[in-house]
């Protein structure tokens, strides 16, 4: 695989990486809660190695030739987006809050990985940006490869990125609990804008 493609993979990723959305708001909830971060970040992470495998066997591939199939995805991922926004602004988290989605440290992985699973942010990515970056022609890595070593790229961009992100929660917002309620609205709102958005966009090419 070519360096400079790989390199600029890197940024364009941790660019869409760095962009608050839900997986921060998950992030910021569980470590104002108290929680274990590292658990949350391993469940985002693995669904977004679900996305790498299904990608790296061709699936992605598929479903971007399908629009139907990519317009079903979209919405319900954005139909999700909105129903975890407004969850955030009903129930912003605030330092010490009990969290009442998540009683164990297994349900904690798991909405992590629902919620990486189906972000549309997520979907996009390695339908429409990751296939950019693929060399096609005189690469000594087949396709499959080149897919899997990308998508691994931004598994760990995810997880360096959500751990400091959780870090620097407890450390900055676990004294400020106005803070930390203005924070996790916002997360809240965007989420509700993009996931209006891209309900509205996707709908609109119906």
């Amino acid at each position: 695989m070519d360096s400079g493609l790989l390199f600029s993979f890197l940024a364009v990723d941790l660019l869409l990486v760095c962009v608050p959305g839900a997986d921060w708001a998950f992030v910021i909830a569980t470590a104002l809660r108290g929680r274990s971060v590292p658990r949350a970040v391993a469940g985002l992470v693995s669904g977004y190695a679900l996305h790498t495998v299904l990608a790296t066997a061709g699936l992605a591939v598929l479903v971007a030739g399908s629009p139907r199939l990519l317009t079903a995805l979209t919405v319900a991922g954005a139909g999700y987006l909105l129903w975890l926004g407004w969850g955030v602004l009903r129930r912003p988290a605030v330092p010490g809050a009990a969290d009442e989605t998540a009683g164990t440290e297994r349900g904690l992985f798991l909405r992590g990985a629902t919620i990486s699973g189906l972000n549309p942010k997520g979907l996009l990515l390695y339908l429409s940006v990751l296939p950019q970056f693929l060399t096609l022609r005189g690469a000594h890595l087949p396709v499959p490869a080149q897919t899997a070593a990308l998508g691994l790229l931004h598994m760990a961009c995810c997880a360096a990125v959500y751990l400091s992100v959780g870090a620097l929660a407890r450390v900055l917002l676990s004294a400020r609990p106005a803070a930390a309620r203005a924070v996790t609205r916002t997360s809240g709102a965007a989420m509700l804008g993009i996931g209006a958005f891209l309900l509205v966009e996707r709908l609109a090419t119906l």
